[in-house]
C-alpha cells in the first residue's frame, strides 16, 4: 500500500511540473501578478490616470488656459470649480489633467529613449568584453561621477529651457544606468551553455545576441528600466520648478508647483495638488515595478 500511495504521489509531483512547464513563462509571469493585490491595485490607479489624460478634452470641465482673476485662488469645493482655482483663476481639476499629459510624458519618453540607447550599449559591451567593454563602461562611470539631479540641471541649464531639452538631459542621465545593469546581465548571460553551443554551431555573433542573449536580458533591464520612471518624473518635474523645462501657461505638474508656491500660505490645500499628483504616480510605478520584478522572478 506505500509503495503504491509513494507512487501515485510521484505521478502527481511530475504531473504538476509538467503542468507548469507547459503554462509558458508569460502565463506563469500573470499568475503570480493577478495574486499580488498591490500590484493591481497600482496599476488599476495608473491605467484611470492613464484614460483621464489621454481622453482629456472629453473629461476636463473647463480650457486649462482660461482664467479670471476674480476667481483666483478658490478653495476646493467651489461651485464649479471642484478643486478649485490657481493663482490666475484657472480651474485647478482641468488643470491637473491636461497637466498629466507633460508630466506622464517627460517621465516616460527619457526613459524610453535610455532604454533603448543603454540596452544597446550595455549589450555589447557585455558580450564583446575587451577594450569595447572598457571602453563603454569607462565613458559610463565618468557620468556616475554626478549625482543625477544635479547632472540633469546642469545640461539642462547648458542647452537651455524648453521641453526637447529637458528630455535629451533626462535621457542623457539615465543611459548610463540602464547600460550598467544590461552590461551586468549581459555578462552572466554570454558563458552559459545555450550560447556556447550557438557559437560552436556556427552562429554569427548578431544572431546569437539576437535569437539567445536579448530574450534573457530584457526582462531584468526592462523591470529596472520601469522603476526609473518615476526618478525620472520627479527630475523631470524638478527642472520644470526650476524654469528649465516646460515654460508657461502650458500645465504641468511641476510648474505648477512653482506659480502655486507663493499661495501656499493663502489656499494650502490647493497648492498642494500637483505635488500630490506626483506622489501618487511615482508611489504607483514604484509599486508596480516592484511586483513586475517579483512575478518575473522565477525561483519566487
Amino acid at each position: 500500500m506505500s509503495t503504491t500511495t509513494a507512487a501515485a504521489a510521484e505521478l502527481a509531483v511530475q504531473a504538476k511540473e509538467a503542468a507548469l512547464r507547459s503554462e509558458g513563462y508569460w502565463a506563469g509571469v500573470w499568475k503570480r501578478l493577478r495574486r499580488d493585490p498591490v500590484t493591481i491595485a497600482c496599476a488599476s490607479v495608473l491605467l484611470l490616470m492613464l484614460l483621464v489624460i489621454v481622453f482629456a478634452p472629453l473629461v476636463a470641465p473647463h480650457d486649462p488656459y482660461q482664467g479670471s482673476m476674480i476667481r483666483r485662488l478658490r478653495p476646493i469645493g467651489t461651485d464649479n470649480h471642484l478643486l478649485g482655482t490657481d493663482e490666475l483663476g484657472r480651474d485647478m481639476l482641468t488643470r491637473l489633467i491636461f497637466g498629466g499629459r507633460l508630466s506622464w510624458f517627460m517621465g516616460i519618453v527619457p526613459v524610453f529613449l535610455a532604454f533603448l540607447i543603454g540596452t544597446t550599449l550595455g549589450v555589447l559591451a557585455g558580450f564583446a568584453g575587451g577594450r569595447v567593454n572598457m571602453l563603454i563602461m569607462r565613458v559610463t562611470d565618468v557620468f556616475y561621477a554626478f549625482p543625477s539631479v544635479l547632472l540633469a540641471v546642469a545640461i539642462s541649464g547648458a542647452l537651455g529651457a524648453g521641453i526637447v531639452n529637458a528630455i535629451l538631459a533626462l535621457t542623457l542621465v539615465f543611459v548610463p544606468q540602464i547600460i550598467r545593469v544590461a552590461e551586468s546581465v549581459t555578462t552572466g548571460v554570454r558563458n552559459l551553455d545555450f550560447v556556447e553551443a550557438a557559437r560552436a554551431s556556427g552562429a554569427s555573433a548578431f544572431t546569437i545576441v539576437r535569437v539567445h542573449v536579448l530574450g534573457n536580458v530584457l526582462g531584468p533591464i526592462f523591470v529596472y528600466a520601469t522603476s526609473l520612471i518615476s526618478v525620472c518624473m520627479i527630475l523631470a518635474s524638478g527642472l520644470s520648478f526650476l524654469g528649465l523645462g516646460t515654460r508657461p501657461p502650458e500645465p504641468e505638474w511641476g510648474l505648477m508647483l512653482n506659480t502655486l508656491r507663493t499661495a501656499i500660505y493663502v489656499q494650502p490645500w490647493v497648492a498642494v495638488l500637483p505635488g500630490a499628483c506626483i506622489f501618487v504616480t511615482s508611489i504607483c510605478f514604484n509599486l508596480v515595478s516592484d511586483g513586475l520584478r517579483q512575478a518575473m522572478d522565477v525561483k519566487g
